[in-house]
């Protein structure tokens, strides 16, 4: 029987992981300017953490998480996001008793049971950031602005940031009564998915993708025109504040985000070169999480990104830097006694920091130099029978072709020095 990945999964294959390491290196380069600390968490955890926090009806819950029954007969689940895995950890370890204010970021994997598409799997990567602890509108705006400071650092192009606010428990019911009164002549214009949000959670429906629905919701009441005093303070800070750090922004009124834990402002990251699958960053704020999962009343906001989109777009559009993966010197030995002494070499090359390999296929000269060639190794060792009544190896340089003779005792040195 011939193994294959399961559908929605994809290899990382070696040519590919420095691009991977490069996008990783950067991106903790820049959180850590912000002063984010890591967080890691388990890849599974109770089912009923996530039912509670991303919502029954999202179609997360229905139809998309990876559950199963462990041998205790409990209830599990393949993380399909971060924020609550985080919240969890942030309750559990009292890290609001440490700091005031705690900022995280992750890396991970996560698992959705949805229908593969361009930079989109089953298996994905996602990097995020939470800040919890905080409802000051600052906090929104710097994490926006990191989210967009994140992209620009890959020089990517065709980048647009989209921006809402979806208000809170105390003005969403005037929403609801207005987008109820809308629809009431309207139910079968819908999906069937969204004819049970209108009777859960009306306010997602704004992120159906159907066509039907859309068309359908196309003169509807927005959150925007129902917001509280309060509501509509924040969402003026923070625009205020995304101005004076001269971010530009689309406002969109149909931006809600999946996920039922969001409250006020949302805000999402989208690329032209993606197509339909076009966002890169989304998040907002999450006021009630952390007291609806058994913490204390704790205001926080973060957001959410998949690599493998990213890494989609920076192929596109050849952001990715060109790597030098070249071995510096590939060790030729043309015998038992010439590889004893090869061996001892490629320690002492190495444990002085440069990249070394050797031939451990017991293949002709030629061969040698053809897999150094194809390793585009920059010099190559050659030790034969002569080599070592000399003393000497001979040295080849792959580009110009040249070769001299070099003594042994003085190879880490002189290939330290070039």
């Amino acid at each position: 029987m011939k193994y294959t990945a399961l559908q929605g999964t994809k290899d990382l294959l070696p040519e590919d992981a420095p691009k991977w390491r490069y996008i990783e290196d950067k991106i903790r380069e820049i959180l850590s300017l912000y002063n984010y600390k890591e967080i890691r968490t388990p890849v599974f955890e109770q089912t009923e953490l996530f039912k509670r926090s991303i919502g029954d009806d999202t179609d997360i819950v229905q139809k998309e998480m990876y559950t199963f029954q462990d041998q205790g007969k409990r209830s599990l689940t393949l993380r399909p996001e971060g924020t609550a895995s985080i919240v969890r950890a942030f309750i559990e370890h009292n890290l609001g008793e440490k700091s005031p204010l705690v900022k995280l970021f992750y890396f991970g994997q996560m698992f959705r049971q949805e229908r593969p598409q361009k930079g989109r799997l089953r298996e994905f990567n996602q990097y995020g950031v939470e800040v919890i602890g905080s409802l000051d509108p600052l906090v929104d705006a710097e994490v926006i602005e990191l989210g967009v400071r994140i992209n620009k650092a890959f020089g990517l192009e065709g980048l647009k940031l989209y921006l809402n606010s979806i208000g809170c428990k105390d003005c969403r019911p005037a929403h609801r009564d207005a987008f109820n009164k809308f629809v009431k002549d309207k139910i079968e214009k819908f999906c069937q998915d969204c004819q049970l949000r209108l009777l859960r959670n009306p306010l997602r429906i704004f992120d159906c993708k159907n066509e039907k629905c859309i068309e359908a919701l196309k003169d509807a009441p927005m959150i925007l025109d129902f917001l509280d005093a309060k509501c509509k303070n924040h969402f003026k800070k923070v625009r205020e504040y995304l101005d004076q750090m001269g971010i530009e922004y689309i406002l969109d009124g149909r931006l809600v985000r999946g996920l039922d834990y969001y409250t006020r402002t949302t805000f999402e990251i989208k690329s032209e070169a993606l197509g339909a699958q076009d966002t890169l960053i989304g998040g907002g704020r999450y006021d009630l999480l952390v007291s609806e999962l058994g913490g204390k009343d704790t205001p926080a906001i973060g957001f959410a990104a998949g690599i493998e989109r990213l890494f989609l777009v920076l192929e596109m559009q050849k952001k990715f830097p060109l790597e030098d993966e070249r071995l510096d010197v590939f060790i030729a030995p043309l015998g038992e006694k010439e590889k004893s002494l090869g061996l001892k070499l490629l320690k002492d090359l190495r444990e002085k920091g440069l990249r070394c390999d050797l031939d451990f296929l017991e293949r002709s000269l030629k061969s040698q130099l053809k897999e150094a060639d194809r390793q585009k190794a920059k010099k190559v060792l050659i030790i034969g029978e002569d080599e070592l009544k000399k003393g000497k190896g001979t040295l080849r340089d792959m580009e110009t072709k040249e070769q001299k003779e070099i003594e042994f005792e003085k190879l880490v040195q002189e290939l330290i020095r070039a």
